[in-house]
């Protein structure tokens, strides 16, 4: 079965390829749906979001594939809104996710580099990641509050660069009770988590996020993931999908098949 992915980006934030070369890429694949999850605008200048003035001018050219694909693929209006992004009007659907951790005034970016990574945890954590990442859990445990989302992006972000650079201790009690207390309280609202294989695709990790741990902590919720390739290119937009997919049907866990299952359209 080809599962369809809801968390795609394009030229319009910090995708390299077009609407429409990424609608025909997943026709290619054949996938039945394609969700598109541009990044919003942030509140601060952002080098990869949106400018506020191009989300009507996104807007049109989604709906206008949607109806032009129409009899080859089902196309969703999405936005990614971040913790700290202006709030999202006027989409099918939200994929919240946090990609900043506010700390003494300033925005620290989680996933630019392993080495900003450590000089930010170095400079306002005095070198311990696992504070680092309880501040990170602290804002996912609001994702839905603030964002209205119906899908949470990448819970575990914090620890995109740890396979290769360990900055973070996995297994440190203080990170367990963090990311436990956070998927507790997700799981008690209607969104649902995504398995996000894009850090896969891009070399970072060689596993997808969540976590294998928190996947089956997740998973006591009986409510369906969405697998998603956060794919930035044609050339990525069903990597390592089916692999996932595989996985959570080994484990007895379910998964959407189609959009509608979460916003009733």
């Amino acid at each position: 079965m080809i599962v369809s992915t809801y968390h795609t980006h394009s030229t319009y934030s910090d995708g390299k390829d077009s609407l429409e070369e990424m609608v025909l890429s997943a026709i290619d694949a054949g996938m039945p749906e394609l969700g598109f999850s541009d990044h919003a605008p942030m509140i601060f200048d952002c080098s990869w979001s949106m400018g506020e003035n191009q989300q009507e001018e996104y807007k049109k050219e989604v709906l206008s594939l949607k109806e032009k694909y129409k009899d080859k693929i089902k196309i969703y209006l999405g936005i990614e809104q971040d913790y700290f992004s202006t709030p999202a009007k006027g989409y099918e659907y939200i994929l919240g996710s946090v990609h900043y951790i506010y700390k003494d005034g300033v925005y620290l970016e989680l996933d630019n580099s392993a080495q900003i990574t450590k000089e930010n945890i170095d400079k306002y954590y005095g070198g311990d990641g696992v504070l680092y990442a309880i501040d990170y859990f602290k804002l996912v445990k609001d994702i839905v509050k603030v964002t209205n989302c119906q899908i949470i992006g990448h819970f575990d972000l914090i620890t995109k660069f740890n396979e290769k650079m360990p900055l973070i201790d996995t297994a440190d009690p203080r990170y367990i009770k963090a990311y436990t207390e956070a998927i507790e309280e997700l799981n008690k609202t209607d969104a649902i988590f995504e398995i996000n294989t894009g850090a896969i695709s891009r070399g970072y990790r060689t596993s997808p996020y969540p976590s294998e741990e928190m996947i089956d902590l997740i998973a006591k919720s009986k409510k369906p993931f969405a697998i998603c390739s956060d794919t930035h290119s044609t050339s990525s937009i069903a990597a390592y999908m089916e692999e996932e997919r595989q996985k959570l049907e080994k484990k007895g866990y379910t998964y959407i098949k189609s959009l509608k299952e979460i916003i009733g359209q």
